[in-house]
């Protein structure tokens, strides 16, 4: 008989030490916040999502393929995700670089420009756009330069990288801010100590502990990027083919009736976003466990 109990024993500890799906916790009301949470992201988040996935389908199948596979679709997709790429890429450089300045060094007028990071998320988007394109229009201060060295600035994809640059700035800059104050400088003399130069402080010390929230700070800059649309619909020309974005491009099918379309590149747009969050998600969390190792 205790042959036969024996092998219970482990699976009955196993039964007793396995997770359970709420932790126990001293604050009551966790079914009326859980409740009031489900049902906000349900009606704020989910239901939308499903609307859009379920509308493209009246078009069939083929009827979608071949709306997204158009030559104009696909020419907004290469522009809108590929310069939300690379601006989001550039905002890693320059957003590391403004933290730092901000979070080591004191100078005169530094809460100010502090401040000034986050003009971008206090601008109406349309008020950026016609601020962007007045400095970068061939009339503009800065536009006239660039047309003197034959660089077409707005009415250009260059503009449009311009434009997103300057709203994907600010995420990159406040993801950094934190981990910067919280670094231990004591782990930056210590490297010292050991012999190690400014370099290699830079890149074994001080680069791995800003790496996960460097990448969180990338990835919003992107995930903003890509739906811009009132800063760069100004700046853009909005030629087909050529400097039309993809939100743009959704506007122009809904004020042409045509919703199945519109949700067709909404669709297509959502799902390539969150496949390419999944994938930056993925690598900050590797960041993550190879940091704590």
């Amino acid at each position: 008989m205790t042959a036969a109990a024996t092998p219970a024993a482990p699976a009955k500890a196993a039964s007793k030490t396995r997770r359970p799906w709420v932790v126990r916790s001293i604050l009551p009301g966790f079914g009326l916040s859980m409740g009031i949470t489900l049902a906000y992201l349900g009606a704020i988040v989910v239901l939308p999502l499903i609307a859009l996935a379920l509308r493209p389908w009246a078009l069939g199948l083929s009827g979608v393929w071949r709306e997204l596979a158009s030559p104009r679709v696909a020419a907004a997709f290469r522009l809108s995700f590929g310069l939300s790429a690379l601006a989001a890429l550039l905002n890693a450089p320059l957003g590391l670089l403004i933290a730092w300045t901000l979070t080591r060094y004191r100078f005169l007028g530094r809460r100010i420009l502090d401040a000034l990071v986050d003009l971008p998320f206090a601008l109406p988007t349309a008020v950026a756009g016609i601020a962007l394109t007045a400095i970068y229009a061939p009339t503009g201060p800065l536009g006239r330069i660039a047309a003197h060295v034959g660089i077409k600035t707005a009415y250009s994809p260059l503009g449009i990288f311009i434009a997103l640059v300057f709203i994907g700035l600010p995420f990159v800059v406040r993801a950094l801010q934190p981990v910067l104050q919280d670094l231990d400088a004591e782990v930056e003399e210590a490297a010292t100590t050991l012999g190690a130069n400014a370099f290699q402080r830079a890149v074994r010390v001080i680069l791995p502990a800003l790496a996960p929230a460097l990448v969180s700070g990338v990835s919003l800059a992107f995930a903003r990027a890509v739906g811009e649309y009132g800063s760069v619909v100004f700046i853009a020309g909005n030629l087909p083919g050529k400097t039309e974005i993809a939100p743009l491009l959704i506007v122009i099918k809904l004020e042409q009736y045509d919703y199945a379309g519109a949700a067709a590149v909404g669709l297509a747009m959502v799902a390539v976003s969150f496949g390419s969050l999944v994938a930056i998600n993925a690598l900050q969390l590797w960041l993550a466990r190879r940091g704590r190792a």
